[in-house]
C-alpha cells in the first residue's frame, strides 16, 4: 500500500502559505509548510513522492536552488512552482531545470488543485511502477540459472524444443523449469510472465534459434 501523498509547500509570505496549506485539506491533500527553502531543504533528502509547490522567490535558498537541489539529490518528485507578476524569466529558467508546472500570482485556486493533483497522480504512477519492478526483481534473483536461461528463451520468444537444443537438456526438461518459473515468478500465464521479464529489462536473444 502506497503512502498518503503530500504536498511539500514552500513560501515565505505567511498569508500565502496558509491560504495554500486551507485550499489543499479542504481538498482533501494532506499538506507540510515550510516558511523558507532552508527549511524545507533540511528534510528534502527524505522525501521520496509527493508533490513540491514553491514560490520562485524567497530570500536565501530560493525555489530556483530547490529545484537545483532536487535534480542534484536525483529526486523524482514533481515541483509546482509559483512565480510572481514579471517572473516569467525566472518560470522558463525553473521549467528548463525541472519544473513540472508554473503559475503566475495571483492565481487561480482550480487550476492550482488541477496542477497539483496531475502532479500527485503521475507521482504515483511512477511509485507504483517501482514498487512492482523491486517485486519482480526479487522474484526473478530466487530464480537458478537454468531457470534463468529458460526465461530469457521464452521471452526471445522461442519454442520449449529451440530453448532445449539451445540449453542441452530435454524439451521436458524445459517444460518442468517453465512450471517453476511460473511458480516462481507469481505469472498466471506465459504472457504473464513475458510482460514481467521485459519490465525488468530482460528481453531474451532474439536472434537465436527459430521461430
Amino acid at each position: 500500500m502506497q503512502p498518503e501523498p503530500i504536498v511539500y509547500v514552500v513560501d515565505d509570505d505567511d498569508a500565502v502559505r496558509q491560504s495554500l496549506e486551507f485550499l489543499f485539506k479542504t481538498a482533501g491533500i494532506a499538506t507540510r509548510a515550510f516558511e523558507s527553502g532552508k527549511a524545507f531543504l533540511e528534510v528534502l533528502p527524505r522525501i521520496k513522492s509527493g508533490c513540491i509547490v514553491t514560490d520562485v522567490r524567497m530570500p536565501g535558498v530560493t525555489g530556483i536552488d530547490l529545484l537545483r537541489r532536487v535534480k542534484e539529490l536525483n529526486l523524482d518528485v514533481p515541483v509546482i512552482v509559483i512565480t510572481g507578476h514579471g517572473d516569467i524569466a525566472l518560470a522558463v529558467e525553473a521549467m528548463k531545470i525541472g519544473a513540472l508546472d508554473f503559475l503566475e500570482k495571483p492565481f487561480d485556486d482550480d487550476l492550482l488543485l488541477a496542477s497539483v493533483k496531475s502532479a500527485l497522480n503521475q507521482d504515483a504512477g511512477k511509485a507504483k511502477y517501482k514498487a512492482e519492478l523491486a517485486e519482480i526483481n526479487d522474484k526473478l534473483a530466487a530464480l537458478s540459472n537454468r531457470e534463468r536461461q529458460v526465461l530469457e528463451g521464452l521471452v526471445a520468444g522461442n519454442a520449449n524444443k529451440v530453448i532445449a537444443f539451445d540449453l542441452g537438456i530435454s524439451p521436458r526438461t524445459v517444460e518442468i523449469y517453465r512450471a517453476n518459473l511460473m511458480t516462481k515468478m507469481s505469472a498466471n500465464s506465459l504472457s504473464d510472465l513475458v510482460r514481467m521479464a521485459m519490465t525488468a529489462g530482460i528481453l531474451g536473444d532474439t536472434g537465436k534459434g527459430e521461430r
